[in-house]
C-alpha cells in the first residue's frame, strides 16, 4: 500500500493541466448500456473508479477497448444483468447501471453500493423513482433486484436534490414509454453533460441544468462520440494549493464557468484568480483571510471542495465557520488536521476554525477521496514532513495529483508503506 510524503514550504510555480472529470465519465460509461454500436469516449482520466466501472460493464457482456485516455464501448450484445458485490463494493457510482439495465434489458440485479465513508447516501430515491416508472423492486441478500417489461413515464419529485438519483432515473426514462418529469432535479454540470450525451445518442431530454427535467421516451438509442469535460474539483483543488503555498500557477483546461462559487470564496480569502488566455491563473496572498462557507447543491459551494477550503482556513487570519449540509460524516478529516496543529471544533453540522500561524508535519491517515487531497494540501503548507497513508482513496478520483504538484515545485513523493 502506498503513502505520500510531503515536505512543506515550497511555493507552487508553473503550469498544470486539469484532467477529465470522474463524476462526468462514470455515468456516461453506464449510459453506454442503453445503446447499440460503438461509443467513443475521449479525455477519460486514468483512475481506479474508471477501472471499476469498466470491470462492471465487461461483467455485463459489454466490449470495452482502451487506448490511453480513449475508450471504445460496445454494448450491442450486452446480456448480463448482475453487478456483483466484489465489483460494486469499492465504488458507489456502480449503482448507476441499475436504471440502464432495467430500461434496456428488462431486469437488473445490483449489489447495494460502497464507496467513501462520508455518509449514508441511501439509494431509496433511485428505487422509489424506478417503482414509479413501473419497475418491480426487491431487496434480497444485499442486492437490488429490479424487473420491468417496459418502463412507463411518470412524474417524479425528489424530496432532496440527488445527483445519482437524477442521473439513474434520467437514463432509465430515455427508453420508457411516454413522458417522464423529474422535479427538484440536480443541476450539477455532470448531470447536464450526461443529458447532452444521451441526446446525442437519440434521447429527447429538455430542461437539464434546471430543477425540472423532461424526458420523452424513445424506442432505442445509438452510440455516439464524446469528449469528457475537465474535472472542476481537481481544478478547485489546484487553486487551493496555490493559495496555501502563496504560489502562482496557470491552470490549463479549467472549466471556469463550473467554478463560480469556488472562485468567489477563494478571491474573498485573498487569492488573485484571473482568466488568462487558454487557462486561469491562481495566485496566493501573503496571509489568507478567513471566510465562512456553507456547502450546497450546484450552483452552490460544492461539498467536494469543503475539506480543501477548510485547510486554507486553518492558516487564515481570524475565525471561519464551515457548514456541511450534504453529507453528515464529511468532517472525518478534522481529527487528522488537528494532529497537524489545526484549531477546529465541531458544533452540529458546522466546523469552527480558528486560524493558526503554522501547521506542523505529522503522520496522518486519509479517510475518503477529498480528505486525501486536503491532507496533501495541508502537508504542502506545513512546517516539516507529513506522511499521508491510505492514499488509495486519492487514486479513485485524482489522476497523478502528486506528480502534478511535484512538477509545480512541491517536495512530494509516493513511497511504498511498510
Amino acid at each position: 500500500m502506498d503513502k505520500i510524503v510531503v515536505k512543506g514550504g515550497e511555493r507552487l510555480i508553473g503550469e498544470v493541466e486539469v484532467g477529465g472529470s470522474k463524476n462526468a465519465a462514470l455515468p456516461i460509461f453506464a449510459a453506454s448500456l442503453l445503446t447499440e454500436g460503438v461509443n467513443l469516449l475521449t479525455n477519460v482520466p486514468h483512475l481506479k473508479d474508471v477501472d471499476t466501472i469498466v470491470r462492471v460493464l465487461r461483467n455485463l457482456g459489454v466490449k470495452v477497448g482502451k487506448e490511453d485516455r480513449t475508450y471504445r464501448i460496445d454494448a450491442t450484445k450486452a446480456s448480463g444483468h448482475e453487478a456483483p458485490y466484489d465489483l460494486v463494493k469499492t465504488m458507489r457510482a456502480s449503482v448507476l447501471v441499475l436504471g440502464p439495465l432495467v430500461a434496456r434489458l428488462g431486469k437488473a440485479m445490483v449489489s447495494l453500493p460502497g464507496g467513501c465513508a462520508i455518509g449514508a447516501r441511501p439509494v431509496n430515491f433511485h428505487l422509489k423513482g424506478l417503482e414509479m416508472l413501473g419497475a418491480k423492486i426487491e431487496l434480497q441478500h444485499g442486492y437490488i433486484e429490479a424487473k420491468a417489461d417496459r418502463l412507463k413515464g411518470a412524474t417524479i419529485s425528489f424530496d432532496t436534490s440527488t445527483v445519482g438519483g437524477t442521473e439513474n432515473l434520467m437514463m432509465a426514462a430515455t427508453l420508457a414509454k411516454g413522458k417522464t418529469v423529474l422535479q427538484n432535479a440536480a443541476m450539477e454540470p455532470e448531470v447536464v453533460e450526461l443529458a447532452q450525451v444521451l441526446n446525442k445518442m437519440g434521447a429527447r431530454i429538455d430542461g437539464m441544468g434546471t430543477k425540472v427535467i423532461q424526458i420523452e421516451g424513445v424506442e432505442s438509442l445509438q452510440a455516439t462520440d464524446h469528449e469528457i469535460v475537465p474535472d472542476r474539483i481537481e481544478a478547485g483543488t489546484l487553486m487551493a494549493a496555490a493559495g496555501l503555498t502563496r504560489g502562482n500557477i496557470k491552470i490549463l483546461n479549467c472549466p471556469v464557468r463550473h467554478l463560480e462559487a469556488v472562485i468567489s470564496k477563494l478571491v474573498e480569502s485573498g487569492m488573485e484568480i484571473e482568466v488568462e488566455g487558454d487557462g486561469i491563473r491562481a495566485a496566493g496572498s501573503k496571509r489568507i483571510r478567513s471566510v465562512d462557507v456553507k456547502t450546497a447543491p450546484y450552483p452552490g459551494f460544492p461539498t467536494d471542495m469543503q475539506a480543501q477550503l477548510m485547510v486554507m482556513m486553518t492558516l487564515a487570519r481570524g475565525l471561519s465557520v464551515i457548514s456541511e449540509t450534504i453529507f453528515e460524516n464529511r468532517f472525518i478529516h478534522i481529527s487528522e488536521l488537528q494532529r497537524m496543529g489545526a484549531e477546529i471544533r465541531i458544533e452540529g453540522n458546522s466546523a469552527i476554525v480558528q486560524g493558526v500561524e503554522h501547521l506542523h508535519g505529522a503522520p496522518v491517515m486519509a479517510t475518503d477521496l477529498r480528505a486525501s487531497a486536503s491532507l496533501i494540501l495541508a502537508g504542502l503548507a506545513a512546517e516539516g514532513v507529513t506522511e499521508i497513508s491510505r492514499v488509495y482513496h486519492l487514486d479513485r478520483g485524482y489522476e497523478g495529483l502528486d506528480k502534478k504538484l511535484a512538477n509545480l515545485g512541491a517536495n512530494i513523493k509516493r513511497v511504498k508503506a511498510d
